[in-house]
């Protein structure tokens, strides 16, 4: 197939399109820096906490629908071994929202926290804070690597361009303009690549759906005919890993920074709540396209295709059934249309990715640890050379791996069964310390490995109730494995910080051997200089009430002398 040059040329004014957008927002942003009274580092990555509400909805909605979501969900209803049924994605993100909405957003905005590692620093110290940074900076590069495996595969198939340019080219537009203007080019950016991926997503479904190679995807959602239906079924022995893979998604992503820095840029707590139920709808809404993309490559012919036999599912190319199908049961200009839908939902996942891992590393690492006096000016250079490092990092990774699956599955599941333990003590229990979140910790990540991943070639050493191999004969863990793990985890955080609590409270331990200086963060005194600097009214109150008892002192003293005479005499 030769190159699709008119395809090329769309592609090129998508890019500058979204190139100038975020020039634009880089010159608000450097305008409202002048205005606002925070500092630099603020307006960068939460632009300056005054997001404007129609520009939260779209920027929450389109970091979560991105590359991985539309291919992914695609991908796993044309499965043959999945179905409709598993392409979860879209209801457990409503879960995901609310639950933000209605109990995380509160704790995190009263405390006026930058990132979602602060309450670790604070509470915690910086070594282990650290610590529980390193996987959620992890998930963030798969998060980039997903995005771009997404659009590479895409532009493959359908521009004939180069898998290796196609990623290339997106990721240096992405990091460019990422540099420029932080959350607000990120933010206003996603605003036209929203509006991008609803309109090309919905005009591509009317052809897809009459193309003359597909038969009525009704007649093949429950029956038999080129494949196994595509709505899918899950099995009672596979109910246990429905349920995992559902409580995954809904709570994995409540452990991404990337959605605390929209929450925490919104102006109120009222408005980060209508941001989160908001795009929850929107969400749900940009789901449909996709599996219905799904539903008629499984109900094509593709014999009758210039695609030919064996299908893309045999030829091990059900990741790219998306670009596939538009490619062949699409005129050309309708699948020039569908890749702008591609690029777009990448584009706004890989931005968010990248000024997140980003605002990781130069609020809680750099300025909190290595350089507390750092500039303004400094931090901006900090936060752009983080974001060219994540970029490339995640670049990186596309060479490794073509499923979007698995780049989305991996990094969820650190996010799920290693971080969201940790976010929920910390937030909600006051128990919590130092000592239960490094043995949390270390039990989550050691369960994990231990337990496999089929995604990656790794063999389970621990064997749940019903792992078995899948149809593909690979070993696979069909009980709720990581929902296990995170609650085995959250209940080792609660017990080992309430047993160490005991022992040190009650000198069991000398205080010596409390690194994590738990006692001596309980103890009312260490508290009483910062109320003394947080009040300054009960400091004068105070400082009044000393004065008058020393003035009382001074009036009463001649008459105890007197009284004493007297006696002495006596």
């Amino acid at each position: 197939m030769a190159l699709n040059v008119p395809g090329l040329v769309v592609m090129a004014g998508f890019y500058l399109l979204i190139l100038g957008t975020g020039i634009w927002a880089s010159m608000r942003s450097k305008r409202e820096e002048k205005k606002c009274s925070g500092d630099g580092m603020e307006i960068t990555l939460l632009a300056g906490r005054n997001i404007n509400l129609l520009v939260g909805i779209f920027t929450l909605t389109a970091t979560w629908v991105g590359g991985g979501f539309i291919l992914g969900i695609a991908e796993a209803t044309y499965n043959p071994t999945l179905g409709a049924v598993w392409a979860l994605m879209p209801v457990p993100y409503i879960v995901t929202f609310f639950l933000g909405g209605f109990f995380f957003a509160k704790p995190m905005r009263e405390n006026k926290y930058v990132t979602m590692m602060d309450p670790f620093q604070k509470k915690y110290g910086n070594v282990l804070a650290t610590a529980l940074i390193f996987p959620a900076l992890v998930a963030d590069v798969l998060w980039v690597a997903r995005t771009l495996v997404s659009l590479g595969g895409t532009m493959a198939v359908i521009l004939d361009l180069s898998y290796v340019y196609s990623i290339i080219v997106s990721s240096v537009v992405a990091i460019i303009y990422t540099l420029l203007g932080g959350l607000y080019s990120v933010a206003y950016t996603d605003v036209i690549q929203l509006i991008l991926i609803f309109i090309s997503l919905w005009v591509c479904v009317p052809f897809l759906l009459t193309n003359p190679h597909s038969v009525d995807i009704s007649l093949t959602a429950y029956n038999q005919t080129f494949q196994a239906p595509w709505v899918g079924t899950v099995e009672l022995d596979q109910a246990g890993k429905w349920f995992d893979d559902f409580m995954l998604l809904a709570l994995g992503g409540l452990a991404y920074q990337a959605f605390y820095q929209r929450i925490l840029s919104a102006s109120s707590y009222t408005q980060a709540q209508v941001t989160c139920f908001a795009s929850s709808a929107f969400c749900l809404v940009l789901g449909i396209p996709s599996i219905l993309v799904g539903a008629v490559a499984a109900s094509t012919d593709w014999n009758s295709t210039s695609y030919g036999l064996p299908t893309p599912y045999e030829r091990d190319q059900a990741g790219s059934i998306l670009p596939i199908a538009l490619q062949f049961l699409t005129p050309p200009y309708v699948s020039i249309i569908g890749i702008g839908a591609v690029a777009a939902a990448v584009m706004s996942s890989m931005d968010s990715a990248l000024l997140s891992s980003a605002s990781l590393f130069s609020s809680n690492i750099y300025k909190n640890i290595f350089r507390k006096q750092a500039s303004d000016r400094e931090m901006q250079w900090v936060i752009r050379i983080s974001v060219v490092a994540v970029g490339v990092a995640g670049t990186a990774l596309t060479f490794l791996d073509s499923s979007v699956l698995v780049f989305w599955l991996v990094g969820v599941d650190m996010s799920y069964t290693i971080m969201f333990p940790q976010l929920v003590c910390i937030l909600f229990f006051k128990v919590s310390n130092g000592y239960g979140a490094t043995v949390g910790y270390l039990m989550g990540i050691v369960m994990r490995i231990l337990s496999g991943e089929p995604l990656i070639g790794l063999p389970p050493a621990i064997k749940f109730p019903g792992c078995r191999p899948d149809a593909e004969g690979k070993m696979t863990q069909y009980f709720p494995f990581r929902t296990a793990i995170m609650v085995i985890s959250l209940l080792s955080i609660l017990l080992f910080s309430w047993l160490t609590s005991i022992v040190f409270n009650k000198g069991l331990l000398s205080e010596k051997w409390d690194v994590f200086k738990i006692k001596r963060r309980q103890k009312p005194t260490a508290k009483a200089p910062d109320a003394h600097r947080a009040n300054p009214e009960d400091a004068s109150g105070a400082k009044q009430l000393l004065d008058t008892s020393s003035l009382r002192n001074v009036q009463e003293k001649p008459e105890r002398i007197w009284w004493m005479k007297v006696t002495s005499s006596s």
